[in-house]
């Protein structure tokens, strides 16, 4: 087994930015339910607090069991689009982060 590193940082509450060694990642939400937005694409997770139970779905890259295998390629017009989407989500992302920022700045 080789060695692991994962660091979360709460910004404010609601929102924690978290560090592996697969990249940053970016988490939002509330206990029970919250979104992750990373690299690989976007997690959802709602879950009951305290039972353990939980469903997880997952969005963009690499969100299939199989996702090396895929049946039909993607066409340009597909890739260029998801490419738009993603671009779109991390500027979403980074507006929110930076207005929360100067929120917590000048409270």
């Amino acid at each position: 087994m080789g060695f692991r590193f994962y660091r979360r940082v709460h910004i404010c509450p609601g929102l924690n930015v978290n560090f592996s060694r697969s990249g940053p990642s970016l988490s939002v939400g509330v206990r029970g339910a919250h979104m992750t937005v990373g690299r690989r694409g976007v997690t959802r997770t709602i879950g009951l607090p305290g039972t353990g139970l939980f469903y997880t779905s997952h969005s963009g890259l690499h969100s299939r069991v199989h996702s090396a295998a895929s049946v039909s390629p993607r066409t340009p017009q597909e890739h260029a689009t998801a490419a738009q989407q993603f671009e779109a989500v991390v500027l979403a992302v980074g507006i929110a982060l930076a207005v929360i920022v100067l929120f917590v700045m000048f409270r």
